[in-house]
């Protein structure tokens, strides 16, 4: 099994907790951080994750889980197929 069929067999799951914890599994790669945002790829697209104070409690790549402690005021996901566009926009770039 490889690192992304591991990932992908876990699924994805976000768990907030009083805005203050933050659990996360199918991580697949912490692309940035810092205390204001926290951008990552999941199983299931990209997230990033807004807020004040944050820090990355702990990181296992192996198991896809991550926690986040600090306050969260956004989660967004952006589907990383609509970044590449279809057959005919990549044609006519």
């Amino acid at each position: 099994m490889t690192m992304d069929n591991a990932v992908a067999a876990v699924g994805h799951k976000v768990t907030l907790l009083d805005r203050a914890r933050l659990e996360i599994t199918g991580v697949e790669e912490v692309e940035s951080f810092d205390e204001n945002s926290i951008v990552l790829s999941t199983s299931q697209g990209d997230l990033t994750v807004r807020g004040e104070g944050l820090h990355i409690e702990t990181l296992s790549l192996d198991g896809g889980a991550l926690k986040v402690e600090g306050t969260v005021e956004s989660l967004t996901y952006e589907d990383r197929l609509q970044d590449r566009g279809g057959l005919w926009s990549r044609l006519f770039r």
